[in-house]
């Protein structure tokens, strides 16, 4: 059975959001399971990115993985982390969001 490239997206940005979570808790590298956490989490995403790229162009895979992974790990860091945006963060997420639906919406790229 052959995935959709968009549910390998997925599990890409999921990956990434969990490893870079990880990375804070990983302090500098120093404590064994959170650095796992980080190679494998990243290792993952980078495989599931990398798929995408045979059918999808690669301007929408990285708008969409990091557009979605910069609101993901914001929402992660304000649950666990208490880390809460103020106005001009929370633009400057709106404009992401914008930015990748315009991508996914209006843009004419083809898969190469």
């Amino acid at each position: 059975m052959r995935s959709s490239p968009w549910f390998l997206l997925a599990i890409a940005i999921v990956a990434e959001v969990i490893a870079t979570s990880a990375l804070r808790a990983s302090n500098g590298f120093s404590r064994l399971v959170p650095s796992a956490v980080v190679v494998v989490g990243y290792g993952v995403s980078f495989y599931c990115l990398s798929l995408t790229l045979k059918s999808l162009p690669v301007g929408i895979v990285y708008a969409v993985w990091s557009g979605v992974g910069i609101v993901l790990i914001t929402l992660v860091a304000m649950l666990f982390f208490k880390q809460v945006p103020d106005l001009p963060a929370l633009l400057g997420l709106g404009l992401i969001v914008s930015g990748v639906l315009v991508l996914n919406l209006f843009s004419k790229m083809q898969a190469h």
